[in-house]
């Protein structure tokens, strides 16, 4: 990279549908080439009356200019509105450049990423966007995501800017999967396509996994499917989203990843935690009490349904006033897997690390402000649900036999009930 980038950073505060400025993020090198990032927030910020932290952990409210060497110099709540990999994937269609650094991806990010973050070079944010795709794009959508997955060429300008215009605008909202925002009942959501590397119907799995998880008494984001072209279309409703007469309300997000201060290197892997989630949520969350529970049942969940892929970017923080709170669940699928003996969670849940049985998931019960007696309730209340409920959540959804089949082995897997000793 050149030796120094830097950008505003803007954020609509609680309450408001308008960006207003912060701060200033600046990325440069050390003398032996090392990134380091530094943020300070400005004088008329910090002087408004609705001023508030742009995360827990990292950047509090403080007239101090911070620092870092972590993430290439990318400040935790700055990646966390960076776009995914299927983000990056629509960018790079659409960027003329050769090559793209890190910083090209912050600033060709689109408007409406996730979160309250905005970023530009201007001292004056934008007017956040205003137009939203509507549903009755999903079949041009759906298109063209096809067209990015399988890399077919777009040579008309037209189809190009189009690209830009109906993709472009979804592009971080977490995961690999091809996806797109769009407007419907008030409200956006999240388009989340089918892929032709699926091995089931994952738009309707995954629609019945969070309708699971909601029977299992887990606060989860609302879903719904739709039909497209004759392909099952899974939209989720946006959570840091809420619509107002002037607009759409924001709300500030961060992922657990950076409430952990931690990567997604395999080194870091090796610290993913929930109870040092736990222990972090603790310390920011305004209901902890509430929030852990709510968190310790997730990981029951994920691990009585083989959520193998529960890493830290699927769980976050949200604040849709002054304070921080767990979001609602997302991202909810099944791992079938073969391994009978042991399967294993994303993250370390108890004594025995990471692997995702009765015995470990209780060991720890403390960290998240539970008795043995009440951890141990909550679990077989979830388990007897999933046991009931399974067949019919997929049933429901309108999972065929086929897919039925494809994730029978997720469910309570055989080694579920083994001891560690």
């Amino acid at each position: 990279m050149t030796s120094e980038y830097s950008c505003y950073v803007y954020m609509v505060p609680p309450g408001g549908t308008e960006f207003i400025t912060v701060g200033r993020f600046k990325l440069s090198q050390t003398r032996v080439g090392e990134p380091i990032g530094t943020f300070f927030y400005g004088k008329k910020y910090l002087a408004r009356k609705d001023a508030v932290e742009l995360d827990p952990i990292e950047l509090k409210l403080s007239t101090q200019q911070y620092t870092t060497a972590r993430l290439n110099g990318f400040f935790g709540v700055i990646r966390d509105a960076m776009p995914d990999y299927w983000g990056r994937c629509v960018i790079q269609r659409n960027i003329s450049k050769q090559s793209l650094v890190e910083f090209d991806y912050l600033m060709n990010g689109p408007d409406d990423r996730a979160g309250a973050l905005g970023f530009g070079l201007g001292l004056a944010p934008p007017a956040p966007c205003r137009v939203f795709n509507k549903t009755l794009h999903l079949e041009y959508l759906q298109e063209m995501a096809y067209n990015i997955m399988n890399d077919v060429s777009i040579n008309d300008k037209v189809t190009a800017r189009q690209v830009q215009e109906l993709i472009l605008p979804g592009t971080s909202m977490g995961g690999a999967r091809p996806k797109a925002v769009v407007e419907a009942d008030g409200s956006l959501w999240i388009a989340k396509f089918s892929s032709p590397y699926d091995r089931w119907n994952q738009p309707v799995v995954e629609h019945a996994f969070l309708n699971l998880a909601k029977s299992c008494g887990l606060h989860v984001a609302d879903s719904k499917l739709c039909v497209v072209s004759g392909k099952d279309v899974l939209l989720v409703r946006r959570f840091d989203r809420e619509k107002a007469q002037e607009g759409y309300r924001r709300y500030r997000m961060v992922s657990a990843l950076t409430l952990l201060k931690l990567e997604e290197t395999p080194v870091a892997r090796e610290s993913w935690s929930y109870l040092l989630l736990a222990d972090e949520i603790r310390r920011c969350s305004a209901t902890p009490q509430s929030c852990l529970r709510e968190l310790f049942s997730r990981m029951c969940f994920n691990a009585v349904v083989s959520n193998l892929d529960d890493h830290p970017r699927n769980h976050a923080m949200l604040a849709t006033d002054n304070h921080w709170r767990l979001s609602p669940a997302y991202d909810l699928t099944p791992t079938p897997s073969i391994a009978h003996d042991a399967r294993f969670l994303a993250m370390s849940c108890g004594t025995y690390g990471r692997i995702a049985n009765y015995e470990n998931l209780l060991t720890k019960s403390d960290r998240f402000l539970l008795t043995k007696d009440e951890a141990k309730i909550i679990l077989d209340d979830i388990i007897n649900t999933v046991k009931q409920q399974w067949d019919n959540c997929l049933r429901r959804a309108g999972a065929s036999e086929k897919d039925c089949e494809a994730i029978a082995s997720s469910c309570l897997y055989e080694g579920f009930y083994y001891t560690n000793h």
